[in-house]
Formats: structure tokens, sequence, C-alpha cells
């Protein structure tokens, strides 16, 4: 196994990048590791070395003191044998164009997005693969419930690191064990990345049904029937069915679809209320990223021939194809079937 390595870079200063950094940063403190976060903006590098906080993400939250930032990516990347990639999922390519030239040879890389680049249908894994031309032993995700403001609040949680190559991800959870994080690890990579792209489109669905004031065996038959079909599509790419019932598949589903605290479900929530799409892009101020990826989501499913009415009764909605009274209509009333039919 890899030592531990002297810096790791996290390209992105959002609410789940920056609790991610604090995560390593914890876990790094005793070793000497240094973490070092790029933000876009001058304003936020300057609020974490000064201040040590990201208010516009984490409030008040202290960040440890290995951590600084800097809006340069050389300055970030120099030295880092472990790049945490958390920028937005549409804009993965071309980050990675702009900095691929100040990576370490050897250095790792780990995402940690959960969503599908539109007009390719690419998983980032994929993404990274296809810019940055490394072997996918050096490629990992992290996916699981990871809902950021309670794991910046040291609230016990779980999730998966997952790469093809098992001693590469037994290094990262190494690396991001903490007495409240807790990674397991994984080789499978499709099954991981499914899941977490997947349950944002179903937590979509399920805030449109809060947003209804519809009550809870609606939104629990929407989340069960959700993680069959993301099951399904997790399948048909080679993914393992144990991921889909674990941590980065139910666990995921569950918090997301669950928690007010989900960008997901808040964005549903709002459209279920009668607000238009460009309405509710407008209060989010993160990427409910279930609204740019349902539509690649969808794609994939029908280039694999597989059904996934939850999804495509979303992307109807995002599209303005479907109303949002008509969406619960359109799916119980679909052909009567056996519930072992739809596995």
């Amino acid at each position: 196994m890899r030592p531990a390595p002297r810096k790791i870079a996290v390209m992105g200063a959002g609410s789940w990048g920056t609790t991610f950094a604090k995560v390593l940063a914890d876990s790094g403190a005793d070793a000497g590791i240094e973490v070092m976060i790029w933000a876009r903006r001058d304003e936020v590098a300057a609020e974490i070395n000064t201040r040590h906080t990201n208010s516009r993400y984490l409030r008040e939250t202290k960040l440890p003191g290995n951590i600084s930032s800097s809006s340069s990516t050389a300055k970030v990347l120099a030295g880092a044998e472990l790049v945490v990639l958390a920028v937005p999922a549409q804009s993965l390519r071309e980050q990675l164009r702009s900095f691929k030239e100040f990576l370490e040879p050897n250095a790792v890389l780990m995402s940690l997005m959960k969503g599908l680049e539109r007009d390719t249908d690419a998983r980032m894994s994929e993404v990274i693969f296809a810019e940055v031309e490394i072997s996918p032993e050096r490629i990992a995700v992290l996916s699981g419930p990871n809902l950021a403001m309670e794991i910046a609040r040291k609230q016990p949680t779980a999730s998966v690191v997952a790469c093809t190559d098992i001693e590469t991800a037994t290094w990262i959870a190494t690396l991001c064990s903490t007495d409240y994080f807790r990674p397991y690890t994984n080789t499978d990579v499709i099954g991981v990345e499914i899941g977490g792209i997947a349950k944002n489109v179903i937590a979509l669905a399920v805030g449109i049904c809060d947003g209804l004031g519809m009550g809870d065996n609606t939104k629990s038959s929407i989340i069960t029937r959700g993680l069959a079909e993301t099951t399904r599509l997790a399948l048909a790419l080679g993914g393992s069915y144990e991921t889909l019932s674990g941590l980065a598949g139910l666990g995921d589903l569950v918090a997301t679809c669950s928690s007010s605290l989900s960008r997901n479900n808040t964005a549903g929530r709002l459209l279920g209320q009668g607000l238009y799409l460009d309405e509710v892009n407008d209060r989010m101020s993160q990427t409910a990223e279930g609204i740019k990826s349902g539509r690649a989501v969808l794609d994939l499913a029908t280039r694999h021939n597989v059904e996934v009415p939850i999804t495509e009764a979303v992307v109807m909605v995002l599209e303005g194809t479907l109303s949002v009274e008509n969406m619960g209509a359109r799916l119980l009333g679909r052909q009567l079937k056996s519930e072992g039919e739809l596995k």
C-alpha cells in the first residue's frame, strides 16, 4: 500500500468539498498531512485561510488548522498525491482540461460527484479516464449518505470508497477514517456511481410529492420503486446487486429522499409547490444534480432497455411535458404487474 501522502488537494470549495476536506484534515492531523482546497473565488480562499470557515456553505463551522486554500490550481495541486474532485458534474471535463497539466505523475484522483455528464451520459470516473488518461487503478469514487452539514457537525456517518484496485480503495479509506466518518471499501465502481447518480432523480420525485402535500405512503412507494429501477440500471451496466442494497444504494437513497438538507429533495418540493424550474434554480444556492443529470439518466436507461418510470416522469416534469399534478396519475396508471417483475 502507498505511504501516507504529505498533501491532499480538494478541487472545489462547495459544501461537500469543504466538508470532506475537513474529514481528511481531521483524519490526517496527527500524521502532519496538509489538505489544500481549490476555491474558484479569491474571497472564499481568503476566508478559509484567515477565519478557518467557509460561511456561505458551512456557516460558522470551524475548519482544522491543517486546511488551507488557494484559487491557483497549480499551487493547490503541487505535491498532492491524492486529488479529490468536488466540482459540479457538468463542469468536470472542462475543469480537468484546465488543470491536468499540474497533476503529480502518480496522483490518485477521486470523485465526490454524483452526476452523469449530459450529451455523453458518462459517469464521472469515465470522464476522468477519458481526460486524464490514467489507469483505472488510480481512479476512485466516494458515495453513500453524505449530507454535508451533518458530517461537518461530526454526526456519525458511513460511506463507500470504490476503486477497481482494492489496495487503492483501502489507502483512501485510511486517509478519511475518523471517529465520526466510517469509510467502507468496494471494487464495484459502476454500482457505487449509479447509486449516487440515480438517487438524485428519485429524490426530486419524493420532493415533488412533499410539495404536493402527499403522505408517507406515497413517498415510501416512490423510494422503494426508485431503488428497484436504480438497481435495474446498475445491473444492466455491470454493477452488483449487493452494492445497491448497501450504503451507496439504499443508504444514500433514503438519506437524500428524506432529509430537508437534501438539495434534490428541496428542489423537488419547490416544483411540487408550483414553482417553475427557472424559479427553483434561482432559489437554490447549490446545484441540485438531479435536475442536471435527469435526462442523461433516462437516456442511459433507454439505451440499455431498462424501465425507469419514475425517472421518466421526473424528466417529463423538468422538460415541461408533464405537470407535477399529473405525475402520480401517470405512475399509478401503468400496467399491473407482479412486484417480482419490477426488480
